[in-house]
């Protein structure tokens, strides 16, 4: 009877541990998938309304503090949704000098999508899986962007560094993947996320 209360005891306490590490062993599982994928040979604009053929590609342009442009600047009227370009886990929303309001997301291939100058927030969080075309916030000129019209800085960063998106927003459409249907929430993330003051690879954002 005794070993039969303890193996009961055991057991219990192996759901109630796997019913709160569950979120988490999930997006460590969902993070390893995004890894594995391929990365996306063509992406949708992440603004919503503005067409491919409106962009121009900005890439690598002169800045300011002998910077040069890492990414494409989308122009919107300010408060125009911004949308996630991909499937993918939120890493990070906060605030940085250059970007001002700024959302990372981390998206297949383990490539990192930063949209900065954002006039505000939509209603996401650090740890949340989100899927391709969720609103992440709203078109601004935050940041260094101050006194410029208002606009989404948009880049992606592989492992070697940024990369210029401005080929992958204007590939052929029919090569976009379709939306992955995954849930919008999961557990947050560690609270040190919460309220990052900038990203380790200190993105051009203007």
């Amino acid at each position: 009877m005794r070993v039969l209360l303890r193996s009961l005891f055991i057991a219990v306490l192996l759901v109630l541990g796997y019913g709160v590490l569950e979120p988490y062993i999930e997006r460590a599982l969902y993070t390893m998938r995004l890894a594995a994928m391929p990365r996306p040979q063509a992406l949708p604009v992440p603004v919503e309304g503005v067409r491919a053929r409106a962009l121009r590609d900005t890439w690598g342009g002169a800045r300011s503090e002998g910077r040069r442009h890492e990414g494409i600047d989308i122009f919107a009227r300010r408060g125009t949704p911004v949308l996630s370009s991909t499937e993918g886990i939120v890493t990070r929303v906060g605030t940085n000098r250059l970007g001002g309001l700024v959302v990372w997301v981390l998206g297949p291939g383990g490539q990192r999508h930063y949209y900065a100058h954002l006039d505000s927030y939509s209603d996401v969080q650090p740890g949340m899986r989100i899927e391709a075309g969720r609103v992440l916030g709203h078109v601004g000129n935050t940041g260094n962007a101050r006194g410029t019209p208002p606009h989404l800085h948009y880049g992606v960063y592989d492992t070697g560094g940024a990369i210029n998106p401005y080929p992958l927003l204007k590939a052929d459409p029919a090569l976009v993947a379709a939306p992955s249907m995954v849930p919008s929430t999961a557990a947050p993330a560690e609270p040190e996320a919460n309220r990052p003051t900038g990203s380790g690879s200190r993105p051009a954002a203007r």
